[in-house]
């Protein structure tokens, strides 16, 4: 199905986990923190040992429902961030009660993403570590999920240019498992962190078609705009007149789909920053900000480039501007996250 119809592909989901035994309409209701606290409260009666040799599940209710849950918080990490981490704490809930299955990965990859989103990098780092040993342990079916969403969060830990190398594996695992659409997002995502991390801009040009090229597959219109912009930066960059393909859903995409709103906002302020546009980056970071909301509670990495970014450009506007339009404030609200960051990664949040 087309990722513009993500919702109702999301709703029929929710409805046949509801006949499964498993209820999370309304779930947002709780709210993140206490979701999480829960999930750590269940945790804290387990050993890394013991939760390492969990017995296999074997209900075929259940490893069906898992199933479930595990492509429901692929679908709702694009549309519906805030709802992932009650996905997550079933499918741990469901791994340690009943089993674990290959999508038990999965689930702890995610719980550590939350942690480390909220702050606690370390702890997150911690699961998913777990998560990739349960792979090894459980099943490699999920790999190309665990490593992509687990390397976001140890490329916080560990220098940026040592943690590219996972995305190869992490590739590799999606393509073997046919997972075209994961593997459009690897590569996306590797071309992004490929460009902060300094490398040839041919190269990471390279990277965005291929991921175009896969999501074109897959009718992933929502994944294919966003790289648009992505890919759009990097040719401005090299000085290419190219222009990407139109996207007949393009314009719905941008005015509903709050991601591909900041992406385009922010690659426009990134542009508008490096060739020196006053008004284009003023523009662009205010309507950034207008759209910017807690995205859920999955951490990425390019949650610190953006933080980067529209720190420099808030001091830039601050020496810039005539008047006084808190920019100087904006600016050391994001210098204070990166210097945050630091703790757990001076390598790639110092140099």
């Amino acid at each position: 199905a087309s990722s513009f119809k993500l919702p109702e592909s999301i709703d029929r989901g929710l409805n046949i986990l509801a006949k499964l035994g498993i209820d999370l309409r309304g779930c947002e209701s709780i709210g993140t923190e206490a979701c999480l606290q829960e999930t750590k409260e269940l945790l804290s009666g387990y050993t890394y040992d013991e939760i390492l040799n969990t017995k296999r599940m074997t209900d075929p209710t259940m490893i069906m429902a898992k199933k479930f849950l595990g492509k429901l918080g692929t679908g709702m990490l694009q549309v519906m961030p805030k709802s992932v981490p009650h996905v997550t704490h079933r499918i741990i809930q469901l791994s340690l009660s009943h089993g674990m299955s290959p999508v038990s990965p999965m689930g702890f990859v995610y719980f550590g993403s939350h942690l480390a989103k909220l702050g606690d990098i370390h702890g997150g780092y911690h699961y998913v570590k777990l998560a990739r040993s349960l792979l090894d342990k459980v099943s490699r079916e999920n790999a190309g999920q665990v490593i992509c969403f687990g390397t976001q969060v140890v490329a916080y830990v560990e220098p940026l240019q040592a943690v590219l190398g996972y995305y190869h594996e992490g590739f590799a695992a999606a393509v073997a498992s046919g997972n075209v659409f994961l593997a459009g997002s690897i590569a996306m995502i590797r071309s992004t962190q490929s460009f902060f991390a300094g490398e040839n801009l041919q190269a990471v040009r390279e990277g965005y078609a291929k991921a175009i090229k896969l999501f074109a597959e897959r009718n992933q219109a929502i994944l294919i705009v966003q790289t648009q912009y992505h890919q759009q930066t990097v040719l401005k960059l090299m000085g290419a007149h190219e222009k990407s393909k139109h996207v007949s859903e393009g314009h719905a995409i941008l005015a509903t789909n709050k991601t591909v709103m900041l992406v385009h906002h922010y690659q426009r302020m990134y542009t508008s920053f490096i060739f020196r546009s006053y008004e284009g980056a003023k523009d662009s970071i205010e309507n950034y900000l207008a759209c910017i909301v807690d995205g859920g509670a999955i951490l990425f990495l390019a949650h610190a480039f953006h933080a980067f970014y529209i720190g420099l450009v808030s001091f830039w506007l601050d020496r810039e501007s005539t008047e006084e339009q808190g920019w100087y404030k904006r600016g050391e609200r994001s210098k204070l996250a990166l210097k945050k960051w630091t703790q757990s990664s001076q390598w790639t949040f110092e140099n």
